[in-house]
């Protein structure tokens, strides 16, 4: 198995779970998706940044049976998940 973790702040679970499920993916329990020879799985954070300011940040960790199958939804769900400021 291959496996990649990647973090996203200002990301709900809740969203991540939905960009998910949209890359393919069929939602397994409250924390995990699984798509055609590929799985994540969720978790979620609370960080400081600074003094006084405090973010979510949500962890993907992929799983998939190759780098083949596993490269296109981690880029896919990243293209979901990373959003410009404004």
């Amino acid at each position: 198995m291959i496996a990649r973790e990647r973090s996203y702040r200002g990301l709900s679970a809740r969203a991540a779970m939905g960009y998910l499920e949209r890359v393919g993916g069929t939602r397994v329990d409250d924390r995990t998706v699984a798509g055609e020879h590929w799985r994540a799985s969720v978790s979620e954070d609370t960080v400081s940044i600074g003094p006084s300011l405090q973010l979510t940040e949500v962890t993907v960790a992929f799983e998939a049976e190759s780098d083949d199958v596993l490269d296109p939804v981690v880029e896919k769900f990243s293209q979901k998940a990373i959003r410009a400021g404004g």
